[in-house]
């Protein structure tokens, strides 16, 4: 059954608490998303790297309890990658990278979506692929690019710009947060980043602001929502799953498999409501741990 490919970075969050100690959970924006896909209960086939070692193993455990389907042979890196993660006050996450990203033999896939995102999307050698796999898959599967910049891995500057913008020429919707477009533009208001983006040729940007909710703007319209009250516990994974929540909505909407055309406003705004709702159940518990269906209900 043609379902929904993710691409991009598998990895272990190393999370700092306040007393010193640490704890390891999996991670990875890529990882995540289609864990949450897979938990919504839509068919996922992940194309990632990681190692032949005991985080590896984690990941590969993961990711096969919550039905996610692996495409070739992940084993492409000497180790898994890490993120360290440190948690403010407010639940909000800064991470410190130790990864390598690179792809092995992508075999022949048919989805109806194709998502990439953050670090997989931009970082070399493992990018070009990436770009090369949407070009081949857009002429029949929509993509879907969460920009979710991580300077601390790719650095910043126009070169990094150059490389977001490149996937987003290729994508049909692109996500950021108002904190990705700061750190790639720094200075530029919000809407004229968005022009500028719209201008590549995406059908929607959707920006997310976090407690500020998010907004859809689209050829010809734009949609508002406000974000879903949470109690949080830590922000990490939760505009992973504030995208997957958006292409959940897009499939029940039967908008999936070509250029994200027709949509009405109000369609928009539920899209964006259960997105939100998915993302404020993962926020209310530690780590990047998306909600299943039925928490939904």
């Amino acid at each position: 059954m043609a379902g929904v490919l993710v691409v991009g970075e598998a990895l272990i969050d190393i999370v700092q608490r306040p007393d010193g100690t640490t704890v390891e959970h999996v991670g990875g924006s890529a990882a995540n998303v289609a864990v949450a896909m897979a938990r919504l209960g839509r068919p996922v086939q992940f194309l990632t790297a990681y190692g032949d070692d005991e985080r590896g193993a984690a990941l590969a455990r993961h990711l096969n309890q919550s039905a996610v389907g692996l495409v070739g042979d992940p084993h492409s890196l000497v180790r898994t990658a890490t993120a360290m993660a440190s948690i403010a006050p407010d639940g909000g996450a800064s991470y410190t990278f130790d990864i390598d990203w690179r792809l092995g033999a992508i075999p022949d896939l048919s989805p109806v979506v194709v998502h990439t995102c953050s670090i997989g999307a931009v970082l070399e050698p493992g990018a070009s692929d990436v770009r090369r796999l949407l070009e081949a898959l857009r002429p029949h599967a929509t993509v879907s690019y969460d920009v979710n910049a991580r300077p601390a891995v790719t650095g910043s500057g126009p070169d990094v710009v150059r490389a977001v913008e490149d996937v987003v020429a290729l994508a049909d919707l692109v996500k950021a947060s108002d904190e990705d477009l700061e750190a790639l533009y720094p200075g530029e208001p919000a809407g004229q980043v968005v022009e500028r983006l719209m201008g590549l040729g995406p059908e929607a940007v959707v920006v997310t602001r976090g407690r500020h909710g998010s907004v859809w703007f689209g050829q010809g319209l734009r949609a508002e929502v406000p974000a879903a009250e949470a109690e949080v516990a830590d922000t990490i994974g939760a505009g992973d799953t504030f995208g997957a929540g958006i292409l959940d909505a897009l499939w029940d909407l039967d908008a999936l498999g070509g250029r994200l055309t027709g949509l009405e406003t109000h369609e928009i705004e539920g899209v964006l409501r259960h997105a939100a709702r998915a993302a404020a159940v993962t926020v209310s518990r530690p780590g990047a741990d998306p909600p299943y269906r039925h928490e939904l209900l």
